[in-house]
């Protein structure tokens, strides 16, 4: 039993329980919103932080979830109050909601520090929620618990069942080849998304829930309970009780979030074959714990790692699968011997106490070492002269003889003229052609939106051609696959070697050996350089202005360097 803490160490102390002016206006203004004094005085003050919005269908669900995170806080003793925060819908939200995790991070870590709380229950898990959550709450060091949203149910059309996102890509290029029509279109329409939670494919939602689970911040196995699960809302409530213990125990998140537990995050998603937006997210959220990892530590732990989770897309089955196999902790007790087993987490003493009693139910979708799905991670880290900073690319979701490939480059300077002419036959496009899309990254998109996914040509689809190497300084849908070198650093917005390269320039790529090349001189290189001058910034004014002085680039995480640098905040004076 964990004892109480002394009500006079509560940082919400300074609010309520001091003999001063400005406590008894506090405390007078908590009678006004309709609270008695035993309710609140002398008990943990819980921010409930809900990304809850009628247009975020991965968060529509929040709203009753907020409910039983706060009956969770009631019983144990504590003093809840939700605050609404952005809604980052993956969805609807233009040009990306991506441009706006930093926002949503700062909003977080504002609140939290602004008000009298003591702890933080953040609800969240569409993809940029989570790393902004998470991003905010470290940067303030209080006590917090992870809900992650969930998965929505698996789609369903006539006799397929359907992965969200993985196959919307399937069968709208299935459409564009002629294989189906309108009528198909649009009953696939109502099949794809059945229901509130995330896509329900290991794509970025998934692959981020999964790494907050790994970092210790959630209960355990909430990453892969089904959104509409009453298994969900009872989770939601354990964690309002759980946030309360960890108050009185002051276990903050600096605690948990060390260099182990981000270690053990990163052989997570590399194991689970997660999405490649999950090396930018992470890089972000140990950059606010004061934890150095770079992509280096990437490449490193995923030759340690095998892939072991048969999930779309880079295998057959959808997360409720997983979740019913065992979930993560059945998944990471194939892993014990890369994982760091005596660091606590929010809901035990150490993850080994954690995963005590972990079982595998469906060797299919959590494969045993002996049969893994690939022998190495599923990401790899390319270098190079086109992508000094590095490049990422989800080798184990691309067609294997694509990951040895030289090809002409065929080169867009932004997306809408790409999507204008990927389709002209002069272009000469060919399945060995290397597309080439720039001015897509951090600053150049702005924010870098999910355009890395270039589509094929419609005259190749038609020929049966469904992958080709694909190059940018984007980023792609954790839903997505094929053969796309991704978040090519430093982006061409800023001058680097992609803002250089020629339509016919031959580029290698060779995933094996790790490496990215611009087939062309470097005396060449060199006058092309000196010939490249700047674009002008993107926004003149308002947050686009602030995102594009201060947004660093995608190998350090793309957050704003005056969030990421190191620095003392004070308490805000509330006497």
């Amino acid at each position: 039993m964990v004892g109480v803490r002394d009500p006079g160490s509560l940082r919400s102390h300074q609010w309520y329980g001091t003999d001063g002016l400005r406590s008894f206006s506090h405390r007078a203004r908590t009678r006004q919103l309709g609270y008695l004094p035993e309710e609140h005085l002398g008990k943990p003050v819980i921010a409930v932080l809900n990304t809850w919005s009628d247009i975020n269908p991965c968060h529509v669900h929040l709203r009753e979830r907020a409910q039983a995170v706060k009956r969770g806080v009631w019983q144990a003793g504590g003093f809840p109050l939700e605050f609404p925060v952005s809604t980052l819908s993956e969805t609807f939200q233009k040009p990306t909601p991506m441009l706006y995790r930093n926002m949503l991070a700062m909003e977080t870590e504002e609140l939290l520090r602004s008000y009298p709380v003591d702890g933080a229950v953040l609800l969240g898990g569409c993809d940029k929620s989570t790393p902004a959550l998470l991003m905010g709450a470290a940067s303030v060091d209080l006590p917090a618990v992870f809900v992650p949203a969930g998965p929505m149910l698996p789609g369903h059309w006539r006799d397929q069942v359907l992965g969200s996102g993985t196959d919307m890509w399937k069968y709208w290029d299935d459409r564009r080849a002629g294989l189906i029509g309108d009528a198909e279109l649009a009953e696939l329409e109502n099949g794809l998304a059945r229901s509130p939670g995330t896509c329900m494919t290991m794509g970025t939602a998934s692959t981020l829930t999964a790494a907050a689970e790994a970092l210790g911040v959630t209960m355990p196995g909430a990453s892969s309970i089904p959104a509409v699960d009453s298994g969900h809302d009872r989770m939601a409530a354990a964690s309002g009780r759980r946030i309360v213990g960890l108050v009185h125990r002051d276990l903050r998140l600096s605690r948990i979030l060390t260099r182990p537990a981000y270690e053990d995050a990163v052989a997570t998603v590399l194991a689970l074959g997660g999405s490649t937006n999950a090396v930018i997210h992470l890089i972000a959220m140990a950059g606010r714990s004061g934890v150095p990892l770079a992509l280096d530590d990437f490449d490193r732990i995923a030759r340690t790692v095998p892939v072991l989770a048969d999930l779309r897309p880079g295998g057959q089955y959808l997360m409720e699968d997983f979740h019913f196999a065992g979930g993560l902790p059945a998944f990471l007790s194939r892993l014990t011997d890369v994982l760091h087993l005596d660091r606590p987490t929010v809901a035990h003493d150490s993850l080994r106490e954690q995963l005590a009693g972990a079982r595998v139910h469906n060797t299919e979708v959590i494969r045993p070492r002996s049969r893994p799905l690939a022998d190495e991670g599923g990401v790899a880290v390319l270098r190079g002269n086109l992508c000094p900073g590095g490049a990422v690319i989800k080798h184990i979701a691309a067609e294997p003889h694509l990951l040895r490939h030289t090809g002409p480059a065929v080169v867009f300077d932004d997306y809408r003229t790409m999507q204008r002419t990927i389709n002209d036959p002069g272009l000469g496009i060919t399945a060995d052609t290397v597309l080439v899309l720039r001015n897509a990254g951090p600053k150049g998109g702005p924010g870098m939106p999910e355009y890395g996914m270039l589509p094929i040509p419609d005259h190749l689809l038609k020929e049966g051609v469904r992958d080709m190497v694909r190059i940018s300084d984007a980023r792609m849908s954790g839903t997505s696959y094929g053969t796309c070198v991704l978040h090519v650093a430093p982006e061409s917005y800023v001058g680097g070697p992609l803002a250089l390269v020629r339509t016919g320039d031959t580029i290698s790529l060779d995933v094996p050996a790790r490496s990215l090349r611009l087939d062309v001189p470097d005396d060449e290189l060199e006058r092309r350089r000196a010939a490249w001058s700047p674009p002008p910034a993107k926004y003149e004014r308002g947050y686009g202005a602030l995102y594009g002085e201060q947004i660093t680039q995608a190998d350090t995480g793309c957050d704003f360097a005056f969030l990421s640098r190191p620095g003392a905040v004070p308490d805000p004076y509330a006497g």
